[in-house]
């Protein structure tokens, strides 16, 4: 089993049991009737009492989640696929529209956004009183000012994405989206679903897998205006997409989900095609906000006319979380890495 998969297990209910025998024993029924009922408790808490592993924390829960909060965009599309988008109350962050279909997206409009405001770093601005106050039972990502240990004393457990988890197992690949998606059913007990969600999506992946093309690409992060750029390891999920595109990651040899890479780097390596990922989309949020300025911030590095993606007309924008965390949004990610280098 994958390191990255998550382990999931019943809990003891022995606390439970020892209640339930004691309530049993003052009830004014039949030994029959007794036992009948002890059986019968006994079998609901063992179904309902769970605990999971994730980024490394295991996490508990008394029963099914019902109130869920969204602190994160990564879990909208599993909990779409296993249609539980009514079981979220609460939402914080943002949401671009560019992401989703017609019916998430309405989903999404159902649920109250208590704030999308973020420091100078790109933090969420909330506090651990707003989220109480939503009544939860199970907070889905992860927000810097309010860690996991935070969350766990005020009794909220919590589910993140393992790609951003900060204890990083193997090299991420398409199997991640389908563990996590296996996780959710689990602790929605909606397992049924998520298995039927997930045979429909290893079909289409199965269906854009391309084979036995010997191209190289690079996926990028510029920053607009000059800067800084980012590419992509092994260690995100760039390099799975990629590969399932017919295309080998010039920078496989790197272990590290994200680095800085040089334009001379970049020209020594000369890549055939340039994935350039950002996250603005554009003003209604629909489509790619910046990407004429990511675009730019790429090929006005020094030499970047040299480049065979450049030269080639082979560069393309994408939307960052179409590409990681691994979720749903990867393989339409993939079938837009595709549509546009696919040739």
């Amino acid at each position: 089993m994958s390191a990255r998969r998550a382990a999931r297990r019943w809990i003891p209910a022995a606390a439970a049991a020892a209640g339930i025998v004691a309530l049993a024993a003052c009830a004014p029924a039949s030994e029959d009737a007794r036992d009948h009922t002890l059986t019968d408790t006994l079998a609901d808490t063992r179904a309902d009492a769970l605990t999971v592993e994730n980024c490394g924390a295991e996490v508990s829960f008394e029963g099914t989640p019902e109130r869920a909060v969204l602190l994160r965009s990564g879990a909208v599309p599993f909990l779409h696929e296993i249609d539980v988008m009514d079981h979220v109350v609460a939402r914080a962050g943002q949401y671009p529209a560019g992401y989703y279909d017609d019916e998430t997206l309405a989903e999404l409009e159902e649920i109250p956004l208590l704030t999308d405001r973020v420091d100078s770093s790109g933090h969420l601005q909330i506090t651990a009183e707003e989220i109480v106050a939503q009544e939860p039972d199970i907070v889905l990502g992860m927000n810097e000012n309010l860690p996991r240990a935070q969350l766990e004393e005020l009794g909220l457990p919590l589910i993140e994405e393992p790609a951003l988890c900060e204890i990083q197992g193997e090299e991420p690949s398409f199997d991640d989206i389908f563990a996590q998606l296996e996780l959710y059913g689990e602790i929605f007990d909606r397992r049924e679903e998520a298995a039927s969600a997930g045979e429909a999506l290893r079909e289409r992946l199965d269906g854009l897998r391309v084979e036995g093309r010997e191209r190289t690409a690079a996926v990028l992060f510029p920053t607009v205006g000059g800067g800084i750029t980012y590419a992509y390891g092994t260690g995100s999920m760039a390099t799975a997409q990629l590969e399932a595109a017919g295309y080998r990651n010039v920078f496989s040899d790197v272990s590290e989900r994200v680095f800085e890479v040089s334009a001379e780097e970049l020209i020594t390596r000369d890549p055939d095609a340039l994935v350039l990922l950002h996250s603005e989309p554009s003003p209604d949020g629909d489509g790619d906000g910046n990407a004429d300025a990511v675009m730019d911030a790429v090929t006005r590095l020094p030499g970047a006319g040299g480049l065979r993606a450049v030269r080639d007309d082979e560069v393309m924008t994408l939307l960052f979380n179409f590409v990681e965390p691994a979720t749903p949004l990867t393989i339409d990610g993939l079938e837009q890495i595709l549509a546009r280098l696919g040739e």
